[in-house]
């Protein structure tokens, strides 16, 4: 059986894994079996928060929104009802940036909403 060499494909695999781990602290960016446990690790988390981003900026458009509509009279949940009421489809995330960006329009879209929505709705609350 004819001998392999493997040094360099080894050496190679190596240095991916070390050039990979490049900024931990520590064995962890220096030694290859510390470096390939922690990227296995880093992997998995960049996998999860890849997730949770998405959940993340969900709520930061829903923020933004609720603080514009308060700012116009309404709240966030009386204004999305208002939106689906008028069948307006507009997704938030052009809602937040239209909140960001351009006020005059998202009052348009707050008075949509208002009309759309019946009377009682709208009425202030009676103090108890």
């Amino acid at each position: 059986m004819a001998r392999v060499k493997r040094a360099i494909n080894a050496h190679k695999k190596r240095r991916k894994v070390l050039d990979r781990a490049s900024g931990y602290r520590g064995q962890r960016s220096r030694l290859y079996r510390k470096a390939k446990e922690q990227l296995l690790h880093s992997y998995t988390y960049n996998y999860q928060h890849r997730k949770k981003r998405k959940g993340d900026f969900r709520r930061l458009w829903i923020q933004r929104i609720n603080a514009a509509s308060r700012a116009h009279g309404m709240t966030y949940n009386r204004f999305i009802q208002g939106l689906k009421a008028a069948g307006v489809e507009v997704d938030r995330r052009m809602l937040a940036e239209l909140a960001v960006s351009d006020s005059n329009a998202f009052g348009s879209l707050v008075e949509t909403a208002r009309k759309a929505l019946p009377s009682d709705v709208n009425a202030p609350k009676a103090n108890a």
